[in-house]
């Protein structure tokens, strides 16, 4: 059954809105005041909040953005009832996140319209929301067991050769197992870093002395610790050919080994989506008071609607091309820039190749 918390100090009001809401077999709370209403709404929970503007001590507008700073209740939809209907107290309530207003008196059918209106579009986001979730879960299924497996098996599979059959080997096939198994610990370790990472991240998004702290960070010679770190990683990935650096240089509001963190990602996401001797371009340059960082790839690229699914453990066509990688490379790009008070923008043409731009402010 829907539940609806009403919050009006009127009692008459009160009664003969919850007698409505009765008749349409809906499960009612009320409370007489703004304190009495936020206890109760999150203590119930409710499906939807009904709150009068205009109450003594803690008025609606105070119970709203009590409520939307608490993330059990956040996202309660919440319809305001009042007797004024003045643009700037419309805005207000608009502003702190309600999602209808109801001038008093209002008729039962308003009041039911708008009741059904906010049910709908909250059984859509859910619907929504547990799709991206199946989505999630799918794209789960098929990137972390193997990214997990594969430099397991080639580090489980190499020693076992070598306990067994290791007093009949030449030296250099000892070497050569021993090259692959540090290959695989090294891919391994990575999984398991940009994991923490990101955990890490989502983490200092709920932490605002965490974001303040991020953003007081500052690197000088963006240059010399961009090219360095991508000449060794190109070494790293036998693609010294591929690429391509056309660099100014700055002082950014970023830590370097975040920074690093960042550029080493959108390459690495650029080689895996490229071919060989398919060139990638890192490029900067300065505008506007913003550090603006450029990575393109002459891959096979993304569809539009791949690329509004960006996001943590989200791989595309897995199934049709054999890549490495959980997917998590773009969402960590995507969540420094943010935390740094800057944006990635991707844009992509199947087939054709793929550019990320992340803009950082200066220092």
């Amino acid at each position: 059954m829907t539940k609806i918390l009403l919050i009006e100090d009127e009692e008459a009001i009160r009664e003969n809105i919850l007698d409505l809401l009765d008749a349409e077999d809906f499960e009612t709370f009320a409370a007489p005041n703004g304190n009495i209403g936020i206890s109760l709404a999150t203590e119930k929970l409710p499906d939807l909040i009904i709150c009068d503007v205009m109450m003594p001590e803690v008025d609606g507008h105070d119970v709203l953005k009590t409520l939307r700073s608490n993330p059990r209740t956040a996202t309660i939809p919440f319809i305001f009832l009042t007797a004024r209907a003045d643009k700037v107290d419309l805005r207000q309530g608009m502003e702190l996140g309600a999602d209808d207003y109801l001038t008093k008196p209002c008729t039962p059918d308003e009041l039911m319209r708008a009741i059904a209106i906010r049910l709908e579009k909250k059984a859509l986001l859910h619907q929504e929301t547990q799709q991206k979730l199946d989505e999630l879960r799918s794209s789960i299924s098929y990137s972390i067991p193997h990214e997990l497996r594969t430099p397991l098996n080639g580090i489980l599979g190499f020693t076992e050769l070598i306990l067994l059959a290791g007093e009949d080997m030449e030296k250099s096939e000892i070497l050569e197992m021993v090259e692959h198994i540090n290959t695989s610990g090294k891919r391994l370790y990575r999984l398991i870093v940009n994991f923490l990472l990101y955990a890490e991240l989502e983490l200092a998004r709920t932490k605002p002395e965490r974001i303040a702290q991020l953003q007081n960070q500052k690197t000088f010679s963006v240059k010399d610790l961009i090219t360095d770190k991508l000449l060794q990683q190109a070494q790293e990935a036998a693609r010294e050919a591929d690429l391509q650096l056309n660099l100014s240089d700055a002082q950014l509001a970023i830590s370097g080994n975040y920074l690093q963190k960042l550029v080493e990602e959108l390459v690495d996401n650029a080689w895996k989506f490229s071919p060989p001797g398919k060139a990638v371009l890192v490029s900067s340059k300065v505008e506007n008071d913003s550090f603006i960082l450029e990575v393109k790839d002459k891959g096979r690229g993304m569809k539009p609607e791949e690329i509004d699914k960006i996001g943590s453990y989200m791989q595309f066509d897995r199934k049709l091309y054999e890549q490495q990688g959980t997917g998590l490379g773009l969402a960590i790009a995507q969540r420094l820039a943010d935390l740094h008070r800057g944006k990635l923008i991707l844009e992509s043409i199947p087939q054709q190749g793929t550019t990320v731009r992340v803009m950082l402010p200066l220092a």
